[in-house]
């Protein structure tokens, strides 16, 4: 049952134009910037440097990797907070799968998540599994994706 909708926007913007356009597929840049109304900050894009992107900017396949993990997090420590568990740290090291197919196309397999926190109170620790679990049946973007992701957290007490 569908209690509210929001609705979100971004505007991506290519900014890879080397004086060409697209005229053949090396003559053009894949870097890009993605904004949003209002963000304090542009985040430089471009594709895997396996496409001919830019190493040093972030390419959509990180940045759907960096989303599983932070709405992972952010619903992790909103139910830690709720249970009275206090987070002094959280960190976490996901890392994604990819496959490729002969037609050019592709797609994720899977994304680990691996979250390492620090509590306040160690005693807590017993509970931090059924919180990941949770976490993970209300995350937004792992909900919506079409692959597994698995959440494997890290000891660190």
């Amino acid at each position: 049952m569908i209690h509210k909708e929001h609705h979100l926007s971004a505007t991506t913007t290519w900014t890879g134009n080397r004086g060409t356009g697209t005229s053949s597929y090396r003559a053009y840049g894949r870097e890009h910037e993605i904004t949003g109304a209002g963000k304090l900050a542009t985040i430089p894009g471009s594709s895997t440097p396996v496409f001919r992107g830019n190493p040093e900017r972030y390419n959509p396949e990180e940045l759907l990797i960096g989303s599983l993990s932070a709405c992972h997090m952010l619903w992790f420590l909103h139910l830690c907070a709720e249970a009275g568990i206090v987070v002094t740290e959280y960190r976490d090291e996901a890392d994604g799968t990819m496959q490729l197919n002969n037609d050019g196309s592709g797609q994720f397999t899977a994304v680990v998540l691996r979250p390492e926190v620090r509590l306040a109170d160690s005693s807590r620790w017993k509970d931090l599994p059924a919180i990941h679990e949770r976490a993970h049946e209300l995350c937004f973007i792992a909900r919506s994706v079409n692959f597994p992701v698995r959440c494997e957290p890290r000891a660190e007490q």
